[in-house]
């Protein structure tokens, strides 16, 4: 990023595995195999996380003319984005409902009970916050030891950069093991896998524990944002940056212009000379000198015009609500809902519904 240029991403890489079967046996070769995909997505996801955080490519802009003058200005529209997104989308903690004729609601009251007591509502709103930033999130559920009826399970949010699950290329793409990483204080790799069976520890390619998952499921829970595994605000990143540039160009004409170069025409002068004018505040010439400051003002109207394009344009492709603030006496609230593109928000926000939707009933499962 030391040239001010950005990257351009194109949501993250699913993992896939042509084994049957995953043990003892082919544990450690399929590990590294989806480490080096990984690793890939792992890149990937820390830039969209610094960009969120106002780590952005205007940060490196250089300047060849005037360098002195080069502002860098971070307009951070991805953590717009992103906290709309997730705003809007888990506004009200997530309830558990019954589908069935029968009556089940203690149930489903306890049910939703325990998930009080596992504070998932804080959960979900970091789950969903981590995959509108990165287009993807992890769960993982496990049994709690010794919680009894009151607390039977402990229910995680997994960071994305860490973890990852890996699916059969078979019919179905059923999950074939869930993985989370971490450094060891010696800087050791540790692998913690997953799979329907059995459960791995391995420490750099070696097996350093193996036991039985009671659960028979992968208890690592993928939460893809969409079947792209794309970011909130990821594909308008190019838009994002040019924002940025634009901004930072513009501050740079209002500084330039103050800033003005001052020509002297048919005059000689030395350094200790102009320093003295600039204290005297005044300038004193021959009949046949000139002096004038080269300035040329930059067109701020035109500047707004094609800001405000470019981020009309990033609301549109982001399904995000404009700030028009336009009326009509003629308006009706469904005419506002679709002028100012809330129609669209709540489309967009059905669509990652289902697809948080269909994650949930596999955490269910399990839980």
């Amino acid at each position: 990023m030391a040239d001010g240029k950005g990257r351009v991403s194109f949501g993250r890489t699913v993992i896939y595995t042509g084994a049957d079967e995953i043990n003892e046996k082919n544990i450690c070769d399929e590990l590294a195999a989806a480490l080096s995909v990984h690793a890939v997505n792992r890149a990937e996801i820390q830039y969209l996380y610094d960009y969120r955080r106002g780590k952005q490519p205007v940060l490196g802009r250089t300047k060849e003319i005037r360098p002195e003058i080069c502002n860098r200005i971070v307009e951070n529209r991805a953590d717009e984005i992103v906290t709309f997104k997730a705003g809007y989308q888990t506004a009200e903690p997530c309830q558990y409902v019954s589908r069935s004729d029968r009556d089940i609601s203690d149930a489903i009251n306890y049910l939703n009970d325990v998930m009080y007591v596992c504070d998932k509502e804080y959960g979900d709103d970091v789950l969903v916050d981590s995959f509108f930033t990165c287009g993807t999130a992890y769960r993982m559920v496990l049994p709690r030891e010794g919680g009894g009826r009151n607390e039977p399970l402990d229910v995680y949010t997994l960071d994305p950069r860490d973890t990852f699950v890996v699916y059969s290329r078979g019919l179905g793409h059923r999950p074939m093991m869930g993985v989370t990483v971490a450094e060891l204080a010696d800087g050791r790799q540790l692998a913690c896998v997953y799979t329907e069976t059995e459960y791995f520890e391995i420490i750099d390619g070696t097996v350093d524990r193996r036991e039985a998952n009671l659960l028979g499921a992968v208890p690592v829970i993928e939460y893809p944002a969409n079947t792209c595994r794309i970011g909130a605000f990821e594909i308008v990143l190019p838009l994002l940056d040019a924002i940025n540039t634009v901004e930072s160009n513009r501050l740079d004409g209002v500084e330039q212009f103050i800033q003005s170069l001052l020509v002297l025409k048919g005059v000689d002068f030395e350094g200790d000379d102009i320093k003295a004018v600039k204290d005297l505040g005044g300038l004193g010439l021959p009949a046949e000198g000139d002096a004038f400051y080269l300035t040329q003002a930059l067109d701020q109207a035109q500047t707004q015009t094609l800001k405000d394009d470019m981020y009309q344009a990033v609301l549109t492709i982001c399904g995000m609500p404009n700030r028009n603030g336009g009326s009509s006496t003629s308006d009706t609230g469904a005419a506002v809902t679709m002028r100012d593109g809330w129609s669209e928000a709540e489309s967009r926000a059905k669509r990652v519904e289902k697809m948080f939707r269909r994650s949930e009933k596999q955490f269910l499962r399990i839980a």
